[in-house]
């Protein structure tokens, strides 16, 4: 096969073996790779109701044909299983190095299935795989942990690993390869820890071959031409990262502040990109092929917070501080290299202390069930509580849970900022009806990813759009969402499509693998994909009633600034978004739907 390797590493932790098993051709053509083909798999072998802690949910690290070849940004991999946070489908994605290395290792997808009798680590050795003991390792830090690794094994192998959290199976957990790219969303860590494998350590030589290397050269030079034409993938990504938004979406009135009780933050501009670039920034750096590089390599030199690392990115330090109310960056700085050294999405942590913060002010966290009063602004305090939550330590064991158990721990679930019980990102849906209803409606829980409609929303890619308007956002999302899901497939970044688009992916897909792929039959891929997380869902339990928003979204305005008095419609959108998915009035896909999409 070409693009894909042909093969699936299956691990059965309980038995104690690794073997080698062919890839389907059929189901690849059908459903790419990746996201697409990595819940597919997920979809047929467990049983949607499975606990996701028991030894019967399984965890997949899926490459798409694209990762490891030289596509732009073609550095990524996925990682599927049901979500412990949620109860829902979970794939998170992560770039740098490791879902490469898989590859050239020989392997599509690695499937880890059962439980270890003790804490393992896999050591994927070109076609070699071991099975080793990590008792050493356990305890230790994602970055300890991949600093011994590399000493055991190949001192250029690249690492997946899980930190502190995830062995103490906090739902906040991720999953961290090269020290700083996370799987992070939906407490994925939670289950590698739960199955006691510590790391993944791969090294490999094999090469990725592609069906027509010309034709594949040109396409993916043709994407890089149109990235560089990109004033956010050559000047703003590049120069300022993704916290280049901070000023951006102040500015609109929808950046949420203080768990989502306002729009905009009086200290915007101390947590921003450009003062990251004057401050702390060392320099940008980039993922395997990635011509945009937009992560931030960053050092705080001197101070109670000093530390090196990467980060804080948009989201982060969006969570950590503009949620918390916290404006000392390096406070919001050291939480974040915290974060990823325990393990812990940075989101699902951010927000959960921010609710944490709200619930103590109003008086509904006791002062005696704490250790120090949580308030919001108080940087000190957001740092101990990451370390208090990575450990699961004092008020940290609930809190490492994530907000929504917080919430409903102290008898207000309707604080807790989010959908399906997973965290809202950094964009308030009030103020940008697009993403109210894109979180409503994500497979995973509240997420921006799933269909970023900020891009016609502020940016104006590929078309501007009232952000306060909800006229044609259910079409929006749902296109967005089905190329989201191709893209994922694929093994790129979505990061891409703000300078180029679906039409630009398909030919060096197509050139890569061979298989005669079209743009309306990727974009069906896509939807296919879509429909078959819903059918997972349904299958689990989760209903139409779950794609709904808390009530502050629905019936608060938002009190000041560019969006005053917005709330979020989703009553509105939430039926014509249903109608032109082809689901009926309950959100379930019709079986007309599920015909054509083969899914019947």
């Amino acid at each position: 096969m070409n693009g894909w390797r042909g093969h699936i590493l299956r691990v059965n932790l309980t038995r104690g073996t690794a073997k080698k098993e062919p890839l389907d051709p059929k189901l690849a053509r059908a459903y790419i790779g990746g996201r697409g083909l990595g819940t597919k798999l997920l979809a047929d072998e467990i049983d949607p109701k499975v606990d996701p802690l028991a030894p019967g949910n399984k965890l997949i690290f899926a490459t798409g044909p694209l990762t490891g070849t030289g596509a732009s940004t073609g550095g990524r991999y996925m990682v599927v299983t049901k979500s412990p946070l949620t109860g829902a489908i979970a794939c998170s994605n992560s770039g740098g190095y490791f879902g490469p290395e898989v590859k050239y290792c020989g392997h599509d997808f690695i499937i880890l299935e059962g439980r270890a009798k003790e804490p393992v680590y896999l050591w994927l050795d070109n076609d070699r795989v071991e099975i080793r003991p990590a008792g050493t390792l356990w305890g230790k830090s994602t970055h300890e942990a991949e600093d011994q690794l590399k000493a055991e094994t190949h001192p250029e192998a690249k690492v997946s690993a899980i930190g502190p959290a995830g062995e103490k199976l906090a739902f906040t957990a991720c999953i961290l390869n090269d020290k700083h790219r996370a799987a992070g969303r939906s407490g994925v860590g939670a289950v590698m820890g739960s199955k006691q494998v510590k790391a993944i350590v791969a090294k490999g030589s094999q090469s990725v071959t592609v069906a027509r290397p010309r034709d594949f050269m040109a396409a993916s030079l043709a994407v890089v031409n149109k990235l560089k034409a990109s004033p956010v993938t050559n000047e703003g990504l590049p120069k300022y990262g993704t916290p280049i938004l901070v000023n951006v979406i102040n500015a609109h009135g929808f950046l949420p502040t203080r768990n989502f009780q306002q729009g905009q933050f009086e200290g915007a501009e101390q947590v921003s990109g450009e003062t990251i670039a004057d401050t702390i920034l060392i320099k940008n750096k980039g993922c395997f092929s990635c011509t945009i590089a937009c992560a931030r390599v960053t050092e705080v030199k001197t101070g109670k917070y000093k530390g090196a690392g990467e980060g804080p990115e948009y989201e982060s330090g969006w969570a950590l501080g503009i949620s918390t109310g916290v404006s000392n960056l390096e406070a919001i700085t050291k939480a974040n290299y915290l974060c990823n050294e325990l393990g812990m999405d940075t989101i699902e942590a951010g927000v959960a202390v921010a609710t944490a913060m709200e619930l103590y002010e109003r008086g509904y966290i006791p002062a005696g069930d704490v250790a120090r009063p949580l308030r919001f602004g108080d940087a000190e305090t957001l740092v101990w509580l990451i370390e208090e939550m990575g450990h699961r330590r004092g008020f940290g064991e609930l809190a490492a849970q994530g907000g929504y158990r917080i919430a409903e721990r102290y008898g207000h679930p309707e604080l807790f900022m989010g959908s399906k019980k997973q965290a809202f990102p950094a964009y308030d849906g009030r103020g940008a009806q697009g993403m109210a209803l894109g979180y409503a409606t994500s497979n995973r829980g509240a997420c921006h990813l799933r269909g970023y409609t900020i891009s016609v929303e502020v940016f104006g890619i590929p078309k501007k759009m009232d952000p306060f308007a909800i006229e044609g956002k259910a079409e929006v999302s749902k296109l967005f969402q089905d190329v989201a899901s191709f893209v994922d497939s694929c093994g790129i970044c979505l990061f891409t499509t703000f300078g180029i688009g679906a039409e630009d992916i398909v030919p060096m897909l197509d050139a890569a693998t061979g298989q005669g792929y079209t743009l309306e039959e990727c974009l069906k891929i896509g939807e296919r994909v879509w429909n078959m997380e819903r059918l997972f869902n349904l299958k689990a339990g989760l209903s139409g009633k779950d794609d709904t928003l808390p009530p502050r979204i629905l019936h608060e305005g938002i009190p000041e600034g560019p969006a005053k008095g917005m709330v979020g419609r989703l009553g509105e959108m939430l039926p014509e978004y249903y109608r032109l998915r082809g689901w009926d009035t309950a959100g379930v896909p019709t079986k007309a739907k599920l015909k054509e999409l083969a899914l019947a």
